[in-house]
């Protein structure tokens, strides 16, 4: 076992110095989700309580990120949004995924006919659009709430998982041990379950955590328009809206708000370059990993 444990800290220190970028996503999504989830038991204050004669007040030791227009603690608010955004990005990913394997998975396993009836019709409409113009644009046929947003985002972002999924399996679906668990009898699920899937999930994961820091983006950009998670619930994105008339006076409500959603981009960017380079044999031998 001390063994193990030194070997184990000399690799994870050989890691920490070829991928340090790898390490900073690591750290920042460690905050972002311990702030997140547990909200409830670290968050200093009530986000929702008012306190009129303390307002916009600069960070201090009693409020360590300020307060904003009505006097609620923007650390509280910060925490209480990171929660918020984790929800969505994990409900808005796991939708999509869903819709995109199933998707892109019948049409590049099928061909023929499906293959050319999804891609053409289904794929290519939504991709032909930008993801978040059709956000934006259900969200406001839609109307603001959770269940809402969640929708509004997994509709303009499911395509992209679609098409990687159809290319991943029409490259792997002629292969010899597919071909193989084919003449053995095997069904097309348990072939596509069993054999595809498993050789295609590595794309797949990075594609999934570089889609995470695409929702938070949209989640608070949705919000700063008022299509997202209505008041009292706090937002960054509606953080961010209230500060503008404060941004001379009060640049605290601002630039939090804003490194909020900085870090939380950055640190699924550098996870989702972290898997790309763990997953690929070639990019670890260079790597030395």
């Amino acid at each position: 076992m001390p063994f193990l444990s030194a070997f184990t800290v000399r690799s994870l220190q050989r890691r920490s110095r070829r991928q340090p970028l790898a390490v900073a996503g690591i750290l920042l999504l460690s905050a972002f989700v311990v702030g997140g989830l547990a909200a409830p038991w670290l968050a200093p204050h009530n986000p929702s309580d008012i306190d009129l004669l303390h307002r916009l007040q600069s960070p201090s030791a009693a409020h360590w990120a300020g307060t904003d227009e009505l006097g609620r603690d923007t650390l509280s608010r910060l925490m209480w949004g990171a929660r918020l955004s984790l929800a969505v990005s994990v409900s808005v990913v796991t939708i999509s995924l869903a819709l995109g394997l199933t998707v892109g998975g019948l049409a590049g396993y099928m061909g023929g006919w499906i293959d050319t009836a999804l891609t053409t019709f289904a794929m290519n409409t939504f991709l032909a659009l930008p993801g978040i113009l059709l956000a934006i644009a259900f969200a406001a046929f839609l109307g603001p709430g959770f269940s809402n947003l969640v929708l509004a985002l997994a509709i303009g972002g499911w395509a992209g998982y679609a098409r990687l999924v159809r290319a991943q399996v029409m490259a792997v679906r002629d292969l010899e041990y597919v071909d193989a668990a084919r003449a053995l009898g095997a069904s097309g699920l348990r072939i596509f379950f069993r054999h595809i899937l498993p050789n295609i999930v590595q794309p797949i994961m990075v594609q999934a955590a570089i889609g995470m820091a695409g929702v938070i983006l949209a989640e608070a950009t949705l919000s700063f328009l008022g299509l997202g998670i209505p008041a009292p619930a706090p937002s960054w994105g509606s953080m961010l809206n209230d500060a503008r008339l404060h941004l001379f006076d009060s640049p605290h409500l601002v630039l939090f708000p804003a490194a909020a959603v900085a870090g939380a981009v950055l640190s699924f960017n550098f996870l989702g370059d972290a898997l790309r380079d763990q997953l690929d044999p070639r990019t670890r031998l260079e790597l030395g990993l």
